[in-house]
């Protein structure tokens, strides 16, 4: 005889057994960086992916503004057990949504065992819900890499075709490179067409070639191409949505990091 409990389990975890979402971690350069990376997030999220984002950039480099969303509290802030997944979660039309996460982002070395188990966990939850978890990271937090950061299988650079962009993202690749990052994935916004963003490419890579050594993956244009299709199916990261997992597991991991110490 077939116990219903198990039956209802069993029936729960076929309803949420879904493959792992890809996870990466982007920042955008240049005068209008806030746009540029909302506009890369809603262009990953196309018609059919929902996008989750979680934003650990701090004060005025967080998306909240940007998106016309009231301050909302902190990721870090369910732990205390007051607030639900459900209130931390801010809508956002086109994306599944974004939760500001720059506290957890700080602390998340510092936790006890369980608080970082429960962090997790409840990080595990949303997962279930998307398709792509984009973390969010500021110019100024790229400088120290988060564990968020370190932990995504993936990175992504937006960067504009702008001399501070071409500067700014100068700069976030030899942080990233320093704090030992391995390749990373480059869109390019506001381009003058396909040959602008094209040699804007050319030339960052060029430069990072000479003097950092990390090698420089050609996504697109941001506001041309089909940035989730070269995020999932790029050689360099070949079962990009199973090394998604890894991003959970990998912060599991936390209790040997500590606070400034890089990757």
């Amino acid at each position: 005889m077939i116990d219903a409990r198990e039956d209802q389990a069993a029936g729960l975890r076929r309803l949420f057994r879904q493959t792992p979402p890809a996870v990466v971690a982007f920042c955008a350069t240049g005068v209008h960086r806030a746009h540029n990376a909302i506009l890369a997030a809603h262009r990953i999220a196309g018609q059919r992916e929902k996008v989750l984002l979680l934003d650990e950039a701090a004060g005025d480099e967080a998306l909240g503004d940007a998106f016309g969303l009231a301050p909302g509290p902190d990721l870090l802030q369910m732990l205390d057990g007051r607030l639900t997944l459900a209130e931390l979660l801010q809508p956002v039309p086109g994306l599944f949504g974004r939760i500001p996460a720059a506290a957890a982002a700080l602390a998340l070395p510092l936790l006890d065992d369980a608080r970082r188990a429960c962090l997790i966990e409840a990080m595990r939850v949303l997962h279930r819900h998307a398709g792509f978890v984009l973390i969010h990271a500021g110019l100024e937090s790229i400088d120290d890499p988060s564990p968020f950061v370190l932990a995504a299988p993936q990175r992504l650079l937006v960067a504009e075709a702008s001399a501070s962009g071409a500067t700014q993202a100068y700069r976030a690749i030899k942080q990233l490179a320093a704090a030992g990052a391995g390749s990373l994935h480059v869109a390019v916004a506001r381009a003058h067409g396909v040959a602008d963003a094209r040699n804007f490419f050319t030339s960052l890579q060029s430069l990072v070639r000479q003097h950092v050594g990390v090698p420089l993956i050609w996504l697109g244009e941001v506001e041309r191409d089909d940035l989730a299709a070269g995020l999932t199916r790029s050689p360099s990261t070949a079962a990009a949505r199973e090394a998604g997992a890894v991003f959970l597991r990998r912060l599991e991991g936390m209790n040997a990091w500590r606070a400034g110490a890089p990757g």
